[in-house]
């Protein structure tokens, strides 16, 4: 059956695509790891769909907690936690995000507990039990009809502050995509239940939006827009990532093959912006910097970030960042505004965290250290 096959693909799809966006250097970000379990919950969402078709949970009446799970209260979560882990101004309660997992906790609680009898052959729920799981499934039922629309609207409110205006459209368009989908299917749920209504074909519509939107997430994702952004990036990580064994070629403008050995070189477009963060708004200064920071403001990863500044510079993330602090150290002492420094202050005004790491930074770019660099200047 043609819409079986199709729906088969985008799971595969769906699967191989959030393990590559996992576990490939180039992807695994905060942000983009989101949006791999995005992927898998909607492939779940269609196993689940694919299940029902078939009858397998008919035959198998064991693995009937599955199909019971609310899988899809994972959707909203995770399509909230990718936006705001690409924003420039996240939630100050960024950390506490168990909250958006709240209810599909409860919706697998209560499918473990409906289905007790299957999972262990006995039927040991009381009557004290089942007046429990009504009550919590009228819980369960109110958080569908509240948290699914309420975490999508406000996911909507967090696209003014990407990173990169460039990503805007496509993830306006993500967001919008996916929120009409979840409206269609909460609308087609909710009349099933009150009106009785048959909703297996709306399901099935649904279950093609789905397909689409896997696919679409693919291409927009990495190869239009890149959740790395970048043709160099692209290619190196076709080039060298394991996890598709493929050799040092890849694909040109024209559709032609070309040897990508040395593609990481001082026009890369993150190379640009991460001298221009340097250079332009100091942001070496901040002691706690680390590679994960600036990765998050480029929206690389960190491996890719190491990468890109080795394969540049020959130097490694913590010199390139000292290099620049040492530079400021020595502008400091030839401006006589700092003449008032002493030379350590300078060194931590310039985001050196110790006096030990300050002079041997120091030493190792200039050879020599900050006061033989202090009294040749006099």
């Amino acid at each position: 059956m043609i819409y079986t096959a199709l729906l088969n693909i985008a799971i595969f799809q769906g699967i191989v695509l959030g393990f590559i966006i996992l576990k490939s250097s180039l992807f695994n970000s905060n942000s983009n790891k989101y949006l791999a379990y995005l992927l898998f919950t909607l492939s779940i969402e269609l196993l689940k769909h694919v299940c029902e078709i078939q009858h397998v949970f008919t035959s198998y009446p064991f693995l009937q907690f599955i199909d019971d799970i609310e899988w899809v209260f994972l959707v909203p979560t995770f399509l909230f936690l990718f936006t705001i882990n690409r924003t420039d101004n996240p939630s100050k309660g960024r950390q506490r995000i168990f909250w958006c997992y709240i209810p599909f906790t409860l919706s697998v609680s209560l499918a473990l507990t409906s289905n007790l009898e299957h999972i262990t052959g006995t039927a040991t729920i009381s009557d004290t039990g089942m007046l429990i799981i009504q009550i919590f499934s009228l819980i369960h039922f109110l958080l569908a009809i509240t948290f699914i629309p309420f975490l999508t609207v406000y996911t909507f409110f967090k696209i003014k502050y990407l990173k990169d205006p460039k990503e805007e459209k496509w993830i306006l368009t993500l967001i919008t995509i996916i929120s009409l989908t979840l409206l269609a299917w909460l609308s087609a749920a909710l009349a099933g239940l009150i009106f009785n209504y048959d909703i297996t074909h709306t399901m099935s519509v649904l279950a093609l939006v789905a397909t689409f939107l896997i696919h679409w997430i693919a291409y927009m994702g990495i190869y239009k827009y890149k959740l790395a952004n970048n043709k160099d990036a692209i290619a190196t990580f076709l080039n060298t990532d394991s996890t598709l064994s493929l050799s040092s070629l890849s694909i040109t403008e024209n559709g032609q093959t070309e040897d990508r050995k040395d593609a990481i070189t001082a026009d890369n477009l993150y190379y640009q912006k991460l001298e221009s963060l340097c250079r332009e708004q100091h942001i070496y200064t901040d002691n706690t910097l680390n590679r994960e920071k600036i990765a998050e403001k480029l929206g690389i990863s960190a491996g890719y970030l190491s990468q890109i500044i080795n394969s540049i510079t020959g130097d490694n993330f913590a010199n390139y960042i000292n290099n620049y602090r040492v530079e400021a150290v020595k502008e400091m002492i030839s401006n006589y505004e700092y003449d008032n420094y002493n030379l350590l202050t300078m060194g931590l005004e310039s985001g050196f965290t110790s006096k030990t790491t300050f002079y041997n930074a120091f030493k190792k770019a200039t050879g020599q250290t900050p006061n033989e660099y202090k009294n040749t200047m006099k």
